[in-house]
């Protein structure tokens, strides 16, 4: 999974019994050559979908990381690109690899932005908000959009119960969950916190109208459904 390039085990030790913020500055800089970057062919399949559905113009990447989403904001919107993160040292390398991108260390729960962004968009980051805190990232992301602009962000079908994937995400959760008790301070990271129908109620108790397009480029299943899905939240323009 890992390239030589990436972190070592003890590296990735020491970022596991880390907060996330201090966690995320350690492991920067290898980042990118790790698994948990937000794979390019995601990246393109999402960039094809939204360029069916804009124009846009000005956008926002929500916990932009080391700016893998940035190019996709820059793909398909005709104005300024903003990225904000709370990771000093992911922005650094997002700063070195996207100096026209406007780049604001803030924390995603208390957004610095007024409402002047026509589309947002987030990759990777979900599972480091639980449930209560989900309501008020979308919240926060529905203040800083324009009237009619768009909150978009993919979500990959579920494993099929009992496969290996399912398997180990759920094994996964458990020992973050054990780590969590056992040890401070608290590092947030789940993967089967974040259901479609959950979503889909919090987005619109934050002021969403909410609908799902196919990423087609990336497939789909055995049942016909497609293999991941660009949630689409639009804040009315009324």
């Amino acid at each position: 999974m890992f390239t030589p390039q990436g972190p070592s085990l003890r590296e990735l030790t020491v970022q596991a019994l880390s907060s996330v913020e201090h966690g995320y500055d350690l492991l920067a800089g290898k980042f990118d050559a790790t698994p948990f970057r937000t794979s390019d062919r995601l990246l393109a399949g999402v960039t094809r979908t939204l360029e069916t559905l804009g124009p846009f113009d000005s956008g926002l990447d929500v916990c932009c990381g080391t700016g893998a989403g940035l190019d996709v904001l820059r793909s398909v919107c005709a104005g300024r690109v903003t990225g904000v993160d709370f990771s000093t040292g992911m922005l650094a390398r997002a700063r070195a690899a996207h100096p026209a991108a406007d780049l604001v260390r803030a924390d995603a729960l208390a957004l610095p932005f007024a409402p002047v962004f026509d589309l947002a968009v987030s990759f990777g980051a979900f599972g480091h908000f639980l449930p209560a805190a989900q309501r008020t990232l979308f919240t926060q992301v529905h203040a800083s959009l324009r009237p009619g602009g768009t909150f978009a962000f993919p979500v990959a079908a579920p494993p099929p119960v009992g496969s290996r994937l399912y398997w180990v995400l759920w094994g996964f959760d458990a020992a973050m969950r054990v780590r969590n008790t056992l040890w401070r301070p608290p590092f947030v990271m789940y993967y089967r916190t974040f259901r479609l129908a959950d979503v889909h109620d919090r987005l619109r108790q934050a002021g969403f109208d909410v609908s799902l397009t196919a990423v087609e480029s990336l497939g789909r299943r055995e049942d016909g459904s497609p293999v991941c899905r660009l949630v689409m939240a639009r804040k009315p323009a009324g």
